[in-house]
C-alpha cells in the first residue's frame, strides 16, 4: 500500500503518463503521413564498424546449438532459437537484438556465415515471438546490428534472400520512426535515434530520414547527456553501451560525407572522461545505478578513443559521483540524487555508498547489477546491497510496486509497462562539498531519504591520506522532525569475494589480498560483525561473498568512525 506523500506522487506520475499517451495518440491521428511509408532500401552503401570485441568460439558453440546469453543457456539440439521458449526475458532482448552475429563473423568460416544468414531468414520468416522482438531497444539494437553485419549476412545469398533482408531493414526503420511519433520513454527515443541515423547513411532509399533522425538525436543528446559527461539515469552501463553506438555512428557520417552533428561531437568528448572517473585499476566500472560485470575489453576500446589520456575527472557534480586517488588507493562515491523518474528503472538506493580498490585489487564493493532475474535484480537495487547505511533494513529509494487496491495495483502494472520498474520515492536533497585538511583528501555528503520514514539524516565523511595508505571514514545519523522511536542501523561494507576476512588486532578485522597486501579495518561506535553476502557483478555470475556489517541503535543521534588501514605485505598470503 502506497503512503500518503508516495499516493499523491504516484498519482501525479499516473497523470502526466496518461496526458502523454493521449498527445501520442492524437499526434498519430494528425501528423503527416510518413516520411518512409512510400519508400524502400534500395541498396546498402557502407556498414558501419562495430566496436564490441568478438569471440569466434561462439561460433562452435552456435555449431552445437548452444545459446548463452545474459547469463542464462539455452541448448537447442539442432533446431532454432526462435523456437524455444527464452530462459529470462533479458536472453529473449539479446537473442532478438542479433548482436551476437559479431562472434560469427569473427569466426570467417563458410559454416559461420550459413548459420548467420539462416538465423536471419528464420527471423525474417516469421519464426519467434513478435512481442519479444518489438520492444524500441530491441528492434534498434537489431536494426544497428544487421547494418553492422551485413557483410556476413551477404556474403554468398542470393537474389531473394538479399531483397528480404532489404526490406526487412525499411521495415525496421518504419517501426523505430513510429515509435518516435508514439511518445516512447527518454532513453528508447535516443536508441531509436541512434538507429535510425544509421539506417539513413547506410541505406540507399531511404535517406529523407536522416535529416529528420539527426534533428532529434541532438536534441535528445543535449536533453540527456549532462554537463559533465553523466547520462540522466546515472547508469554507467547505458553510458558504455551507448558510447559504442555513437563512437562508430561519427565514423559513418565521416564516411559519408556528412558533417556529424555538434551535439554529437560535444557528447563524447564529455562522455569519455566519466568512464576514467568511475573505473578502478582492474579495469572495470564502478557498481552504481545498474552496472554489473563490466566488459573490460569493450572499456579499453572506448577509452583508446579518449584523445586527451589525462587524469582521470575526480569531480562530477551533475551526475552525482566523486573520486578519491592517492598512490594505489582509489575510492569512488555515490553523491547523487536518484534520476528523474523517466529514467529510473535501472537506478539504485545507493545514495552515499561507495567502493574502494587498491592497485588492480578491488576491496569494498557494491553488490551489482545481475544479469537477468527479476527478483535478484529488485534486492541488487536495494540499499542493503550498497556499501552505505541502511535504517531498520529499509531502502533510502523505493521501487514502484503493485501494491494496494485493485485500480492502483492495475495503475503501478500501467506505469511499469510504459517506464518499467521506476523509483517511486528517494533522497530530495543530497549534498556534497569536497576538500583538502592538510594531508587528506576529504568528501563529506549527506541525505534525507530517511527522514520522512525514520526521522533520520545520513551524514557520511571519507578522507584519504594515501602517504599512509589509510582511508578513514565517519557515518553519522542525526534526527530530525518529530521526535520517532529509536531505529535500527547497519552500516555495510560488501567485500570483493577474493578478499579474506578474519579477526584482527584490537577487536578489529584483517584483510587478506590476493596479490599479498593486508588491510585493517577498525570502527568504534558500533559492534562488528563479519556477515554473509553476495556478489552479483562477477564475470561467472553471482557469488558468495562477505561483508562487514557495523550494527548500531539510532536514538537521539550517534556518530561511527572506521578505517581501512594498510599494514603492508604478508608473504605468506
Amino acid at each position: 500500500m502506497l503512503g500518503g506523500p508516495d499516493r499523491w506522487r504516484f498519482y501525479r506520475l499516473v497523470g502526466r503518463e496518461a496526458a502523454r499517451s493521449v498527445r501520442a495518440a492524437s499526434a498519430r491521428l494528425t501528423a503527416p503521413p510518413d516520411i518512409l511509408a512510400r519508400v524502400r532500401v534500395t541498396g546498402l552503401i557502407i556498414a558501419p564498424h562495430d566496436l564490441r570485441t568478438s569471440d569466434a568460439t561462439f561460433a562452435d558453440d552456435i555449431y552445437a546449438g548452444l545459446f548463452v546469453f545474459a547469463g542464462r543457456s539455452l541448448a537447442v539440439s539442432g533446431g532454432s532459437p526462435f523456437d524455444y521458449t527464452p530462459p529470462s526475458p533479458e536472453w529473449a532482448e539479446v537473442l532478438y537484438g542479433f548482436g551476437w552475429l559479431r562472434h560469427l563473423r569473427a569466426a570467417d568460416t563458410a559454416l559461420a556465415r550459413a548459420n548467420a544468414r539462416a538465423f536471419v531468414a528464420d527471423f525474417m520468416a516469421g519464426r519467434g515471438d513478435p512481442a519479444l522482438a518489438r520492444p524500441t531497444p530491441v528492434a534498434a539494437r537489431r536494426l544497428i546490428a544487421f547494418l553492422s553485419q551485413s557483410p556476413l549476412v551477404l556474403e554468398g545469398a542470393d537474389r531473394a534472400f538479399y531483397q528480404n533482408f532489404l526490406r526487412t531493414l525499411a521495415r525496421s526503420a518504419r517501426e523505430l520512426e513510429r515509435d518516435l511519433r508514439r511518445g516512447v520513454p527518454p532513453s528508447w527515443r535516443l536508441l531509436a535515434a541512434v538507429a535510425l541515423c544509421y539506417a539513413g547513411l547506410c541505406c540507399d532509399g531511404i535517406q529523407p530520414i536522416l535529416k529528420r533522425a539527426t534533428r532529434i538525436l541532438s536534441r535528445e543528446l543535449d536533453r540527456q547527456i549532462m554537463t559533465d559527461g553523466g547520462h540522466r539515469s546515472r547508469d554507467p552501463r547505458f553510458a558504455m553501451e551507448l558510447l559504442l553506438d555513437l563512437l562508430p555512428l561519427r565514423q559513418s557520417y565521416l564516411s559519408r560525407s556528412v558533417d556529424p552533428p555538434e551535439a554529437l561531437l560535444r557528447a563524447i568528448d564529455r562522455m569519455l572522461p566519466l568512464l576514467r572517473l568511475l573505473r578502478h585499476a582492474d579495469a572495470s566500472l564502478s557498481h552504481f545505478n545498474g552496472m554489473g560485470a563490466t566488459a573490460a575489453d569493450h572499456l579499453a576500446t572506448l577509452l583508446v578513443y579518449d584523445g586527451t589520456l589525462a587524469q582521470p575527472l575526480m569531480h562530477a557534480p551533475h551526475s552525482g559521483y566523486e573520486r578519491l586517488e592517492g598512490g594505489r588507493i582509489v575510492v569512488v562515491a555515490d553523491v547523487g540524487k536518484p534520476p528523474p523518474l523517466p529514467f529510473s528503472r535501472n537506478a539504485c538506493a545507493g545514495t552515499l555508498s561507495f567502493e574502494m580498490s587498491s592497485g588492480p585489487q578491488r576491496i569494498v564493493v557494491n553488490c551489482g547489477m545481475p544479469e537477468s532475474g527479476t527478483e535478484l535484480r529488485r534486492l541488487a537495487r536495494s540499499t542493503p546491497a550498497h556499501s552505505t547505511a541502511s535504517v531498520s533494513g529499509a531502502s533510502s529509494s523505493h521501487v514502484l510496486a503493485g501494491t494496494g487496491f485493485w485500480g492502483e495495483r492495475a495503475a503501478a502494472e500501467w506505469v511499469c509497462h510504459r517506464l518499467g520498474p521506476i523509483l517511486l520515492h528517494g533522497p530530495s536533497e543530497v549534498k556534497s562539498e569536497r576538500f583538502t585538511d592538510g594531508p587528506a583528501e576529504v568528501l563529506a555528503a549527506r541525505h534525507d531519504g530517511y527522514v520522512r520514514d525514520h526521522g533520520i539524516v545520513h551524514e557520511r565523511r571519507w578522507r584519504l591520506l594515501a602517504a599512509e595508505g589509510r582511508l578513514e571514514g565517519e557515518d553519522a545519523f542525526l534526527r530530525a522532525g518529530a521526535r520517532h522511536r529509536p531505529q535500527e542501523v547497519a552500516i555495510r561494507f560488501h567485500l570483493h569475494p577474493s578478499i579474506l576476512v578474519g579477526p584482527g588486532p584490537d577487536g578489529g578485522l584483517s584483510l587478506g589480498l590476493p596479490l599479498g597486501e593486508v588491510w585493517d579495518f577498525r570502527a568504534e561506535g558500533a559492534a562488528i560483525a563479519i556477515e554473509e553476502s553476495v556478489y552479483f557483478a562477477g564475470l561467472s555470475g553471482a557469488r558468495r561473498t562477505d561483508q562487514i556489517a557495523l550494527h548500531l541503535e539510532v536514538a537521539d543521534g550517534a556518530r561511527v568512525a572506521w578505517s581501512f588501514t594498510r599494514r603492508g605485505l604478508d608473504p605468506a598470503a
